[in-house]
Formats: structure tokens, C-alpha cells, sequence
């Protein structure tokens, strides 16, 4: 095998990658502009923004991944096939038969690995229009005097988690938590488009669980105890788990109010009655602003 069929074409890609980045940092060096905003401006978190980050990582990968997918198998076949095409007779033959396998193998991996990529870029790209949606209903809330705080960072010793949404108004203090799932194939006797909810657990046309229901009791304990903490007030918060495009059937009262996202306005005004004070939402909108301002630009 010459190997310059393989250095020549590697050499030329580095050079040719060297030189962009080296123009790259020499128009940034020239350029006599700069942002009109200070270097310390921080943002409001908008609606999924944890998933929405994640989804730009997975697109700044995507590429470098398929390529390598695209490259490895036959790279490792060629390198197979140089040692293989110096034995003799029969054992050449074997040997080539080694190298078709390596390659199918090689192959199935990395085709495995791309649709597994793009798989969990799918999940992600749901979740954040899930949480899109949920942020619409809760939208007209803010006319009425209610603080709407999305994607609020949390932490609980080592562990890291966001709630989706915050809502702080007259009605009270609701943490929600948005859990968007795909339908599909139903169990006999179920409908694969409702959910229903009997004050412990979930149960989906494909089976139960409880995962939502966990999120949104330890999201609400988590910001009850927070906001304690941070405001010096005893707040009770109302845990509720949203599902975008699910028809929900969940009891009235329950330890986690279950809901198709359309019915929050109504959830969270309730009878009209003031559960909390101006000043209280003043307090707690001020410190759940300042916990979220922290998107870089």
C-alpha cells in the first residue's frame, strides 16, 4: 500500500483547517467594531433552555461523528488488508474473509452510533418543544400579575435538575414540571392518546410509572425550602406535572396536580382568591430573577 494515498489527503485537510482558524483569529484581531453589549450581560433563561443547550452540543458533534463513522471502517479495512495481502495461498484468502467481516463490523458500529446520536437529538428536540408549548399557556398569566420563571437551575447536594416553569401570582406558587412523551401502540382496552392519573401514579396506554410525579414532588420541595431560605417566608408550592398533547383524566385534589398544558390559566387562577400577597410575589419574582439571569450572550 503507498501510504501517501493516506498522508497526502491527512496533510492536506490539517493545512487546510490551520489556515481557516489562522484567518479566522486575524480578522478578529483586525476588526475595529465591537458589541454594543457589556461582556457581563446576562439573560433571562427562556423555555428549555438546559434543552436547547443540549441539543447545540449535539449538533457541534454531530458532524466530527458522522465523519468519523464514515471514515473508520475503512481505515480499519485497509489496514487489515495491508497485512492480510502478504500471506500465501489459501491463508490470503482467509484472510480476506477476516477483512469483510472487520469491516460489516466496524460498519454496524458506527451506523449504530450515528442513529443513536441523532435518536437522542430527537428525544432532546421533543422535550424542548414540549416545554415551548407549556411556556405559551402560562404566557397570558403575565398580564394578570403573575411571575413566570422558566428553566430555574436547582441543586441538591451533588445533584444538578432545573423545573421547567415557575409561576408566582395571586393564585399562589406552582413549580411544573413538563414530561412529553411520544404515543404509540396501546395495551387492549386503552386509548393511545389519554392518560390517567389515580393520585399515585401514572398510567400510559403502554403501562404505569411514577417518574413524572417524583420530578414534580421533589421539584416543588426543593423550591418550597429555597424560597424559605432566600425570602424568609413559609410559601407553600404546588407541584404540577404538565403533558403536552396528552387528554388527561386525574382527580381534582391530589398530592401532584396532573394537566394537559391548556388547562394551567385555570389551575393556577383558581377561584380568584388571593393566596399570596403583592409583596410576596414581589419577593419571590425578584430572587427567582436573579437565579435564572445567567445566560451569557
Amino acid at each position: 500500500m503507498n501510504w501517501n494515498t493516506i498522508l497526502l489527503p491527512s496533510a492536506y485537510c490539517a493545512c487546510f483547517a490551520l489556515s481557516a482558524l489562522a484567518i479566522l483569529g486575524w480578522e478578529r484581531r483586525k476588526r475595529s467594531s465591537r458589541s454594543p453589549f457589556p461582556a457581563d450581560l446576562r439573560l433571562l433563561r427562556g423555555p428549555g433552555e438546559e434543552q436547547l443547550r443540549a441539543l447545540n452540543r449535539l449538533d457541534d458533534d454531530f458532524l466530527f461523528l458522522l465523519l468519523i463513522a464514515a471514515i473508520a471502517p475503512c481505515l480499519l479495512a485497509v489496514l487489515v488488508l495491508e497485512g492480510v495481502r502478504r500471506l500465501p495461498g489459501w491463508w490470503m484468502f482467509s484472510g480476506l474473509l477476516v477483512v469483510g467481516a472487520a469491516f460489516l463490523a466496524a460498519y454496524g458500529l458506527a451506523a449504530r452510533r450515528v442513529v443513536t446520536r441523532l435518536r437522542e437529538r430527537g428525544h432532546q428536540y421533543l422535550g424542548y418543544v414540549g416545554e415551548r408549548v407549556v411556556a405559551e399557556e402560562l404566557e397570558p398569566l403575565k398580564a394578570a400579575g403573575w411571575g413566570v420563571f422558566h428553566d430555574v437551575p436547582c441543586e441538591s447536594g451533588p445533584e444538578r435538575f432545573n423545573i421547567d416553569h415557575v409561576a408566582v401570582g395571586p393564585g399562589g406558587i406552582f413549580a411544573i414540571e413538563t414530561d412529553t412523551r411520544r404515543k404509540g401502540a396501546a395495551r387492549e382496552g386503552r386509548e393511545d392518546y389519554k392518560v390517567f392519573f389515580d393520585g399515585e401514579q401514572l398510567t400510559w396506554p403502554w403501562g404505569e410509572d411514577r417518574q413524572g410525579i417524583s420530578h414534580a414532588l421533589r421539584n416543588a420541595q426543593w423550591l418550597e425550602q429555597w424560597l424559605r431560605k432566600v425570602t424568609g417566608e413559609k410559601l407553600a408550592v404546588t407541584p404540577v406535572l404538565a403533558l403536552p398533547g396528552w387528554t388527561v383524566e386525574a382527580p381534582a385534589h391530589a398530592n401532584v396536580r396532573v394537566v394537559n398544558p391548556s388547562w394551567l390559566p385555570d389551575l393556577l387562577a383558581g377561584t380568584g382568591s388571593e393566596v399570596i400577597s403583592s409583596r410576596e410575589i414581589g419577593l419571590c419574582a425578584r430572587q427567582l430573577q436573579q437565579r435564572c439571569r445567567d445566560v451569557a450572550i
